[in-house]
C-alpha cells in the first residue's frame, strides 16, 4: 500500500474494502504422528487451573523440562502478577522462556515460536521430555502451528487505526477486524489493540484475511509426537481460585512491584501517557490504576478478579478448538488428575523410562 495512500486513508475506506473479504474455517487436524518420533507434552488451560504443579509433576516423573508458554512470563520484573513458577520450582525443574525480554522491548508470537522450537530440540536432544505448558493461545498456536510471512507494517495505517480507537473506543477497530477476518476477530480480544491492528492491517495490505494467510503460509511443528492435554476444572471453584489469587497477589506486594516498574520506565506520567504494553496485563493495568488514584485497593482487587475470570472463558473457547486435546476434568495440583496425565504421557511414549 503506497505511503501516501494509507496516510489518507480515512473510516469510510476502510469500510468499502471489508466487503471484499470472506471469512474462512481452521484447517483440519494433522495426520497420524511417526510412533519413532520423540514425544512432546503440550499443557494447556484456564488461569489458576494448576498447570503449574501438573507440569512440575510430569517433570519430575518423565525426567522432563518446561516451556513456558506465557506472554506476561517471558519479560524480566514481572513476576506476582503473571504469577511465575517459584525461584525453588525454577532450580528443582529446568525451566525456558522466562525472563527472555527486557520490560520495553516487543515480544511477539513469532520471537516465542522460534525460541521455543529451539528450546524443544534442545530438550529433546538431551534426551529429556519437552513440556510446553502455559496459557497464551497465541503463542501455543504459532509454535505447533507456526506463522505466515505477513506485510509489512504500515505506519500510516496503523496511526489512522489508533486515532480512531482513542476517538471511537477498541471495540470499532475490533468491528472492522470481524467484517475483515471473522475468525481472526473471534481469537483476538477487542482490548488487544496492538493484536487488532495487525490483523486489519495484514487483511487490507494482502487483500484477503489474516487467517486465510496463516494457512496458506504457516509452518507447523514437525518431528514430535505430540501429547495434548487440557485442565477443565469446574467452573464455581475455578472462579474461586481466581478470585482468591488475585486478592493474593496484592497481598503480596503487586502495587510495589508495580511502582517500582513503572519507576524503571520513567513513572507514571498522565493517564493518556503510554506505559509499555505488558503493564497492562491483568494485574498490572489495576495496580497502575491504583497508583493514579482511579482505583481504590479494593476496586482494584475487585477488577482484576473480574478480568482474570473473563480472561478464563476466553481461554477455554480457544483451546477447545485445538485438535486432539485429551482433556482432565480437574486441576493440575490434584493428585488423581496428575495421575490420569501421567498414565495418558506413559501410554504415548511406551519406551520413555521413568524416573527411579
Amino acid at each position: 500500500m503506497p505511503r501516501a495512500a494509507a496516510r489518507h486513508l480515512s473510516s469510510w475506506l476502510v469500510e468499502s474494502v471489508v466487503e471484499s473479504f470472506i471469512g474462512a474455517s481452521r484447517p483440519s487436524p494433522a495426520s497420524k504422528q511417526d510412533s519413532s518420533l520423540p514425544l512432546l507434552v503440550v499443557l494447556m488451560g484456564p488461569t489458576a487451573s494448576g498447570k503449574t504443579a501438573l507440569s512440575m509433576a510430569l517433570a519430575r516423573r518423565f525426567e522432563g523440562e518446561i516451556i513456558s508458554c506465557d506472554s506476561a512470563a517471558v519479560y524480566c520484573g514481572l513476576e506476582i502478577g503473571a504469577a511465575k513458577p517459584s525461584r525453588a520450582q525454577r532450580v528443582e525443574i529446568p525451566h525456558h522462556l522466562i525472563d527472555v525480554a527486557r520490560l520495553q522491548e516487543p515480544y511477539s508470537a513469532g520471537d516465542y515460536a522460534r525460541a521455543a522450537r529451539a528450546a524443544i530440540a534442545t530438550i529433546a536432544a538431551r534426551g529429556k521430555l519437552p513440556i510446553v505448558t502455559g496459557g497464551t493461545g497465541l503463542y501455543l498456536r504459532a509454535l505447533l502451528e507456526g506463522l505466515f510471512a505477513g506485510p509489512q507494517r504500515v505506519e500510516p495505517l496503523r496511526l489512522r487505526l489508533r486515532e480512531q480507537a482513542e476517538r471511537r473506543g477498541k471495540p470499532w477497530v475490533h468491528r472492522i477486524l470481524t467484517r475483515l477476518d471473522p475468525v481472526s476477530a473471534s481469537r483476538i480480544h477487542a482490548n488487544d489493540l496492538p493484536k487488532v491492528i495487525r490483523a486489519v492491517e495484514v487483511s487490507l495490505t494482502g487483500r484477503r484475511p489474516m487467517s486465510e494467510a496463516w494457512r496458506a503460509g504457516r509452518d507447523p511443528l514437525t518431528g514430535y509426537r505430540i501429547l495434548r492435554l487440557g485442565l477443565d476444572p469446574e467452573r464455581d471453584q475455578l472462579y474461586e481460585r481466581i478470585n482468591a489469587r488475585a486478592r493474593r497477589m496484592f497481598a503480596d506486594g503487586l502495587i510495589e512491584e508495580t511502582r517500582e516498574l513503572l519507576a524503571d520506565c520513567g513513572g507514571l506520567g498522565s493517564p493518556a501517557a503510554g506505559i509499555p504494553a505488558p503493564l497492562n496485563s491483568l494485574g498490572y493495568r489495576q495496580a497502575v490504576q491504583h497508583l493514579r488514584g482511579t482505583l481504590t485497593l479494593e476496586q482494584a482487587i475487585a477488577a482484576a478478579s473480574q478480568g482474570h475470570r473473563n480472561y478464563a472463558k476466553r481461554q477455554l473457547t480457544w483451546f477447545r478448538r485445538e485438535p486432539g486435546v485429551r482433556w482432565l476434568r480437574g486441576f493440575g495440583d490434584d493428585p488423581s488428575i496428575q495421575a490420569q496425565a501421567a498414565n495418558m504421557v506413559a501410554d504415548k511414549a511406551s519406551m520413555l523410562v521413568e524416573k527411579e
